[in-house]
């Protein structure tokens, strides 16, 4: 995310004092929230976030997802590679349950919508053994 915007937190004037959270960090519980789920192969970023990633600008974390704050709320876009064999919409919709409830447990922030992108397909490799020389 480009914009360095904070997230306040609390709006009630006699507490101790503000929390904000940095988008960054809502991108890094988003992004590990979405692997927990079952049928997720990878988090795909773009070439951009692969070389920030490179730099050390960026955690691996946040790497295919997006957030943007918007009036309402906010609003995140993941993007993602399955498992080959597994039911897209029903890991999104997992995805997208997953996400949210993690957010709110963790934040307290409302998300508004948790879109789903699916870039790629991952077929199980197997690693078959080399065979061994007999003497």
């Amino acid at each position: 995310m480009n914009e360095n915007h904070l997230i306040p937190m609390s709006e009630d004037k006699e507490d101790l004092g503000n929390v904000e959270i940095s988008p960054e960090v809502i991108e890094v519980i988003a992004g590990i929230a979405a692997s927990e789920v079952d049928g997720v192969a990878a988090l795909r970023g773009n070439f951009a976030s692969g070389v920030a990633e490179r730099l050390g600008r960026k955690s691996s974390h946040g790497k295919g997802v997006k957030v943007e704050m918007t009036e309402e709320g906010v609003s995140i876009d993941l993007f993602i590679a399955t498992n080959y064999g597994v039911s897209i919409p029903d890991v999104g919709k997992k995805m997208q349950e997953n996400v949210v409830q993690t957010l709110k447990n963790m934040t307290a922030i409302d998300v508004v919508k948790v879109d789903i992108h699916i870039v790629g397909v991952q077929f199980e490799t197997k690693v078959e053994p080399e065979p061994s020389e007999k003497k």
